[in-house]
């Protein structure tokens, strides 16, 4: 009787002090929200997603490429000279298995490099120098033709409507002219760069050969502990794409340079060692580079030996390039150097409106690394894995450190 009588007691204590429990709460904490959270679909979640990210992408980007057309003439001299590394190197450790110090190997090769290319060159301006002046005798007599040509042939043209159309040519070189003070010191400037891009070519490739394994781990220490066994992997990866892609890509454009130079040389046309040079380097290009050099020896064939030989040398231009396209291509490139030719079209595309033609040069090879990149960082990843399990570093092997 007691106990129950202690226990209603309690409870009546309890329920008095429940409405001053609840009145605190209620001064403290404010009382419960009037507001839900917000639901969306889960697509325009997926999208927003997708779209912020791309945004911030796209951002990264575009300051990237302004990055790199800011600083072209350093960038470009030390892209060309890792070119060259990609080419000579065999060569660097061939000598480093005769016993010869790699400092020194590196010197031996460059210097070799140099007079190769300086007796290529010496040869190309003696041939430019006797060529000239037959070829601008040449030029005049095909003006000549071609002002018959355009009194008898289908167009008709009158004595007045050919002398208004030399004089506007004229007029147009006068004003240009006029602007020689401006274009001076542009060319002035223009070869102030070419200087300064040749001596980063030099000490660059010098470097690269000499020191390309210190440079490369200065490299990779500089990315997190977990991400440099990736790191130095893409890059080991990117480095044989490169090496692929130059050395076949010398290998095509010789081959081009060679089967053009000996069609003009058969037909007898001025210039040819120069035809072939352009060539050469026009063939570093794909697809579109070895065209396009080539219709200079369509033109030079059309000054000098009229339409019918350009015609015939237009044919050999276009049988090289099949040659080339058909056979070579698919024979010396290999699987991380393979880009689709949509994809060879847009680097070109996109190489040029970032840095004008030496851009061209440098984007499908830079393309072919990204690509070879992306296929071995991808072997990584099984479909449907976790993302954030994915992007975990790989646990180390028995015995080493990270």
């Amino acid at each position: 009787m007691v106990s129950r009588i202690r226990m209603l007691r309690e409870q009546r204590r309890d329920r008095g002090a429940e409405p001053a429990r609840e009145e605190k709460t209620l001064e403290i904490g404010g009382g419960p929200s009037n507001f839900s959270p917000a639901h969306v679909p889960w697509g325009v979640d997926v999208a927003a997603a997708w779209a912020w990210r791309f945004v911030v992408i796209c951002a990264a980007t575009l300051i990237i490429l302004y990055l790199i057309k800011f600083f072209v003439v350093i960038v470009l001299p030390l892209v060309i000279a890792v070119f060259f590394a990609a080419l000579v190197l065999p060569v660097v450790r061939l000598l480093e298995r005769a016993r010869i110090r790699r400092s020194i190997a590196a010197l031996i090769v460059e210097l070799a490099g140099l007079a190769v290319l300086g007796v290529a060159l010496t040869f190309i301006g003696q041939q430019i120098a006797t060529g000239v002046t037959d070829l601008s005798d040449q030029v005049v007599n095909g003006l000549g033709e071609i002002r018959r040509w355009l009194k008898t042939g289908p167009l008709h043209a009158s004595n007045s409507q050919i002398n208004d159309f030399i004089q506007n040519a004229q007029h147009l070189l006068t004003n240009q002219a006029q602007d020689i003070p401006n274009q001076v010191t542009e060319i002035t400037s223009a070869v102030g760069h070419i200087l300064a891009g040749i001596f980063i070519v030099l000490f660059a490739t010098y470097f690269f050969l000499a020191d390309g394994a210190l440079i490369w781990a200065w490299i990779v220490r500089l990315f997190p502990r977990a991400a440099r066994r990736h790191t130095d992997s893409s890059g080991r990866v990117a480095w044989r794409s490169l090496v692929q892609f130059v050395r076949a890509t010398v290998l095509v454009a010789g081959t081009d340079a060679i089967g053009i130079a000996v069609i003009a040389a058969v037909l007898g046309l001025p210039l040819v060692g120069t035809i072939g040079l352009l060539v050469f380097i026009g063939a570093f290009v794909p697809m579109i580079g070895a065209t396009v050099s080539g219709t200079v020896a369509v033109l030079v064939a059309l000054v000098a030996k009229g339409p019918v030989v350009a015609a015939i040398m237009l044919g050999g231009v276009v049988l090289v390039q099949q040659i080339e396209a058909h056979v070579l291509q698919p024979f010396l490139m290999g699987r991380f150097v393979s880009v689709h030719p949509l994809g060879v079209i847009v680097a070109v595309a996109a190489g040029v409106l970032v840095a004008g033609i030496p851009g061209a040069l440098v984007a499908v090879p830079l393309a072919a690394s990204v690509n070879a990149v992306v296929q071995h960082l991808a072997g990584f990843t099984r479909v449907g894995e976790d993302p954030g399990r994915a992007a975990a570093p790989d646990p180390a092997a028995p015995g080493q450190g990270s």
